[in-house]
């Protein structure tokens, strides 16, 4: 497969808002949690938009909840770098949330455009450091879980669903972290997340006005996996 590479033109007019704030974007406006001098995993996520039934939307998946790190937890297509995937400070995280987002969702990648990046962030829980990759599906293919061994359920949410007040609310972590969620297509998007899709709402004016005195906790089930495997 030819390397990726991020092409600006050619977006949806809903699209370039999205497109102007992550090229703007700095990591202490998206996190506290930044990349360590030395160290951490590279790794890339897909945060890919499309338009389906509902207008404009996001591709997500259920992490299995059998998987070391982050098992159950909704999240963006991705994973850590392969060498084959490139320089971490280069192409490789296009590279590696194309071919992860392939693997885990049968996405066929000739239809995806991608157009821009984010800086890259921490997990300090798995000691990931991650670059969100923005791409726009722009011709769209069938998509289901591969292999049930690493992906649970692959899901659409529209925009609209995530920008909804009714649908936001501030997560309570029994570890004490506090963050941004969204109650959505039946489930709790929380963690990192929920906390790049919040500052891209937020800095591409897609954001509605929410109550974030209104706090979540996690479901038992949620709780005992983030026990059991650290997340």
């Amino acid at each position: 497969m030819t390397a990726p590479a991020l092409v600006r033109d050619g977006l949806p007019a809903w699209l370039v808002p999205v497109r102007e704030a992550a090229e703007r974007a700095v990591p202490e406006q998206l996190s506290r949690f930044l990349p360590p001098a030395e160290g951490g995993r590279p790794s890339a996520v897909l945060m890919l938009f499309g338009e389906g039934p509902a207008g404009p939307d996001l591709l997500l998946i259920e992490r299995a909840r059998s998987l070391r790190s982050h098992a159950g937890q909704p999240s963006f297509p991705g994973g850590a770098l392969d060498p084959e995937d490139g320089d971490p400070a280069g192409g490789g995280p296009l590279a590696a949330a194309l071919r992860e987002a392939v693997e885990e969702t049968g996405l066929d990648a000739s239809g995806v455009q991608l157009f821009a990046r984010l800086p890259a962030l921490y997990i300090p829980v798995s000691g990931f450091v991650v670059t969100p990759v923005l791409g726009w599906w722009r011709v769209e293919s069938p998509v289901a879980v591969v292999d049930p061994a690493e992906t649970g359920a692959v899901f659409r949410v529209p925009l609209a669903e995530l920008a909804d007040p009714a649908n936001r609310a501030k997560l309570r972590h029994p570890s004490g972290f506090t963050g941004p969620a969204f109650q959505v297509a039946g489930r709790l998007v929380w963690g990192f997340t929920a906390g790049v899709i919040d500052r891209v709402l937020h800095f591409s004016g897609l954001e509605r006005p929410w109550d974030d005195r209104r706090t979540v906790e996690l479901s038992e089930e949620a709780v005992t996996l983030a026990q059991r495997h650290g997340s």
